[in-house]
């Protein structure tokens, strides 16, 4: 025989529902203030320890989440050369690591990612000294098919030109090839470096 519930039941359980919806809401909330504090620290606009204290006990968990999500998704190999002083974002990638490591150090309570941190850091500057290297080597070889470029079309108009080789896109193209082979022997690196990091988090949560 069907058990009948009475109003009184039905009412308790549609408040724990609306409850329930209400702090998974929050949480939601929170998770995605963490993405945007994140993204603000990394930009230089926000403290990232300073804001994690704010939080209430009850939304620091979410907050911490989405600024995890935010600073491992961020462990990358540079797209332009590390070389570079400036990047588009407005600092060095120098920099972009080291509030990666900043950031995720306040989250993360275990001296076992400081060590995988500085792992992290050997791994840039490897990557960066042969990237430098690569680049060079890459334009000295492409050289003389640019010389012939040029002189052809100083013969055709008339006067001296100069190509810029990343404006050639034969020469973008070899390019590009040569440098992606040299990310494609760091990548797996990196993602294992990410993967670590992401076991480290989960045990602490």
């Amino acid at each position: 025989m069907a058990v009948i519930k009475t109003a009184l039941e039905i009412a308790l359980e549609r408040t724990q529902s609306v409850k329930s919806d209400k702090s998974g809401i929050e949480q939601f909330d929170a998770k995605q203030k963490g993405k945007k504090l994140a993204n603000s620290y990394l930009a230089g606009e926000a403290d990232l320890a300073e804001e994690i204290k704010k939080t209430p006990d009850l939304q620091k968990e979410s907050l911490k989440n989405g600024v995890f999500d935010v600073l491992l998704s961020q462990i990358s190999l540079p797209v332009n050369n590390p070389r570079d002083n400036e990047k588009n974002e407005g600092f060095s990638e120098d920099k972009r690591i080291e509030l990666i490591g900043k950031g995720l150090s306040l989250i993360i309570k275990d001296k076992k990612f400081a060590a995988l941190y500085q792992q992290l850091v050997q791994v840039y500057a490897r990557f960066s000294q042969e990237s430098a290297q690569y680049e060079q080597l890459i334009r000295q070889q492409y050289a003389p098919k640019l010389r012939q470029k040029e002189e052809e079309l100083s013969r055709r108009l008339g006067r001296e030109i100069r190509i810029d080789p990343m404006q050639d896109p034969e020469f973008v193209t070899f390019h590009n090839q040569h440098m992606n082979a040299l990310k494609g022997n760091y990548e797996p690196v990196i993602e294992q470096v990410k993967d670590e990091t992401r076991k480290m988090y989960e045990n602490i949560k």
